[in-house]
Parts: C-alpha cells; structure tokens; sequence
C-alpha cells in the first residue's frame, strides 16, 4: 500500500478521505412525471429538469441562470418537491449505459426548480459540502462503475432508486473539495470558450454563404469579392462533371479491418469528414471488383439521406475510398474547381432546394434525378477560388477551435479520474 492512502469499498483512496455509503450522505426526493408536452420554453413560474436535458443538455454543474430549462405549462397539476441549492438529479433511464448521469443545481436563486420525470432527485442531509463536488463526482467513473451491476433493461436502460444505496461515494475534506471543483470548473471555461468561437465562426461562415452567392433570380451575390463584376452563370449541375451514386448493396460482409475506405452518408459532414475513430474498410477483393467506383482527389461527395445536400471535398486521405449510397459529383476543373462547388453545396440556398424537392412524399432522400435539378450559380475560376479560399480559411479557424474543445473535454475526463479518485491531490 502506498503510503497516504487507504484500502477502501470501492479501491484505494487518500487516507484523509472519508468513504461513505450513498445512503448516510443523501435522502432522495419525490419527482414528477410531466412529458415534454407538459413543458415550454417561453414562459412559467416553475422550471423543470427532465431526464433527457440531464442525459444530453445539462452539465456536470447546472447554472439555473444560465441553461436553458423548460418551464411547466401553467394549466398542468404539478407534484414533487421544489429543488435547493446543491441537490443533484440522477437520470434513472436512458438507451444505454449512460443511465445514472446527473447535474446539480447550481445558482439557484429565487428560481423555482422541480425535478421531472425519470429523474431521481438527491439532497445531501447535511450542509457541508463545497458547491460543486456532487455534480462532479455523481459523473465520474468512479461511481458511475458502481452503478453498472444494478442497471437493467435491453431495448432502455434503467436503474431503480433502491439501488442508489448499494453504492458508496468519498468525502475528501473541504478544502481539498474546493481546490478540485475549481480546477475542474476552470477546464469547463476553457471547453465553454472554445465552444463559443465554434459557434462564433459558424455564423460568420452561415453570413458569408449568405452574401457570397446570388439569391432568388439575382446574378450576382450581394457582396462580391474585389476585383470582379461579371455577370454569373446559372448552370445545371449535370453540366459541370461526371455524375454517380455510390454503391447501393450489402457490404457487411466484405467489411475489413484494412482496405478501401468505406464513407456513408453520416460520415459526410460540412466540408470535410467524420469517422468517429472507427472507419469501415472493405476487403481488397471487393474494392477490386468495384475500381470504377474509387473516388478520386477533387470529388465532391454529397449526403443522399440524412442530412441532405451536404457536402466534402474527397483530399488525399480518402482517395481510392468508396461511397455507400452517397452523390458523387468528379468535377469538370475547366468550369468549376471541388472546393467551390462543395462550398455552394453546403449553403443554404442548396440545401432548402435539395430538402423541398426531395421530401414531397415524406421520403428525406436526395436522389439523382433530384439533383440533376440543381442550378449552380458559376463566377469565373478566379473568382471561384477566392470565394473557397476565404469560406476554408473559415471552416479552418472552426476546426481549430473544434480541436481544443475535444483536446480540453479528453484533458477534463482525465482529470475527473485522476482527481476523483485521490491519484492526483490538489493539497
């Protein structure tokens, strides 16, 4: 045993921390059961915390000041108890393993809060823990690991309030709480930051899109780039390259662990690729018999279901890859350069065209003959060029400012681990 630290219930921990069974440190509240349907986000005298915001929207710590609750609709009957400062809400169900995810209430104020439906609301029996420390801790693996062994369900995923007591939390002294909750919350200021310049230069971009391309029966944009002042031409995209749909067959059983790059329609986000660290690949047999459907450098990929219209442009690292049901458009680099067409592509022009012609019948697919409908407003090749340049010199200040904000959420997840278990001491 290392010296300092203790063997406890649930592992080894600093000797100075306290490890306590659920049970004496918590009482657990009545909730309601109000739906969504229940619920408003314009007006009301009482805000409601409902499972899903706790599962997806709400933080580690819920600033009731700042994110956006719903309020109870003001004809409905309400039941449970009113929230205080500090009590945390635990999600009892969930569509995985993420049940048991929780925020605490925060910045209260005079703010009428009440826990919702299949929430299991918390309240500390004493006093005297830093603000902070429970929504910190409730989430990390530490304790989130007890939990496993008690959730039940296949298609949902659910724990019963009963279990909660079956599991233990630490108690390191006070001050050693408020030196962890401070680093914790500075990590989240550095996730919020980043996050906002995301948003930042989202709508910039969204903006430029706007002014850069002619609207309605216009000619040019409202805003041209200096230098130019021609007319634009309105050609149909069948007349700017070669046009095809990625293959439409069942491949899992050509699926490989190396190969040719396989891209769905859900990997295909705006103006580049996302494979969420688990690409598919598809054995070389299979890619051999399908060489004419390789992409090359310069195609211009679009979503054919799902996010329709959305497009990337195929660079070097997906070269030789093949769509599964996915537009290809190979550009003819005479008329219109990948990056320009890519860029229109994704305005929303295109996409409001792309979903009003696509889902008459409730289908939310983008086929070939639909597409071949598409005009593209066409500038000269020099003027193409400036406008992608400056619309990816922008799509790289978001993807810089996405990459923080993964890098400080993977810092924040080992730091949580690290913190909350005593293998780091803030002392």
């Amino acid at each position: 045993m290392v010296e300092g630290y203790k063997k406890s219930e649930i592992g080894v921990v600093p000797k100075e921390w306290d490890v306590k069974p659920f049970g004496d440190v918590f009482k657990i509240l009545s909730n309601n059961t109000l739906s969504r349907d229940c619920l408003n986000y314009h007006s009301g005298s009482i805000k409601n915390i409902h499972y899903g915001d706790v599962l997806i929207l709400f933080p580690e710590v819920l600033d009731c000041t700042r994110d956006d609750i719903p309020y109870i609709n003001s004809d409905v009957l309400l039941t449970g108890m009113s929230l205080n400062e500090g009590d945390i809400i635990i999600s009892d169900t969930a569509e995985d393993e993420t049940v048991g995810k929780a925020t605490e209430i925060y910045n209260k104020g005079d703010i009428n809060v009440v826990s919702g439906l299949h929430t299991i609301p918390c309240r500390t029996i004493e006093r005297k823990y830093t603000s902070g420390w429970w929504g910190y801790y409730i989430n990390s693996k530490c304790f989130h690991d007890q939990l496993l062994p008690y959730i039940h369900g296949t298609k949902v995923s659910s724990i019963a309030r009963d279990s909660l007591f079956k599991t233990f939390v630490v108690v390191p002294p006070i001050e050693e709480q408020k030196r962890i909750v401070k680093a914790l919350r500075d990590i989240d200021r550095l996730i919020e930051q980043s996050e906002q310049l995301v948003n930042k230069y989202k709508l910039i971009k969204e903006g430029c899109l706007h002014v850069l391309f002619p609207n309605g029966e216009n000619k040019k944009p409202e805003i041209r780039i200096a230098g130019f002042d021609d007319d634009w031409e309105q050609r149909k995209v069948t007349e700017l390259g070669e046009i095809y749909i990625g293959l439409v067959t069942t491949m899992t059983s050509h699926y490989a662990d190396h190969g040719a790059l396989l891209i769905r329609n859900s990997d295909i986000k705006d103006s580049h690729f996302e494979f969420d660290n688990n690409p598919i690949y598809l054995d070389d047999e299979f890619a051999k018999q399908n060489a004419s459907r390789k992409h090359k450098i310069g195609d211009v990929i679009t979503v054919h279901t799902g996010d329709i219209g959305t497009s990337a442009v195929i660079t070097e690292k997906e070269a030789g890859s093949i769509g599964f049901a996915t537009i290809v458009t190979r550009p003819n680099r005479g008329l219109i350069t990948s990056e320009y067409l890519c860029s229109y592509l994704n305005t929303d022009t295109h996409k409001n065209f792309a979903m009003n012609i696509s889902t008459g019948d409730g289908r939310n697919n983008y086929n070939l003959k639909d597409y071949y409908e598409c005009v593209v407003p066409v500038p000269s090749i020099a003027e193409q060029m400036k406008i992608s340049n400056f619309i990816d010199g922008l799509n790289n200040l978001i993807t810089l400012h996405q990459r923080k904000v993964e890098k400080y959420k993977m810092i924040k997840q080992g730091m949580i681990e690290d913190l909350m278990t005593g293998k780091v001491r803030l002392i």
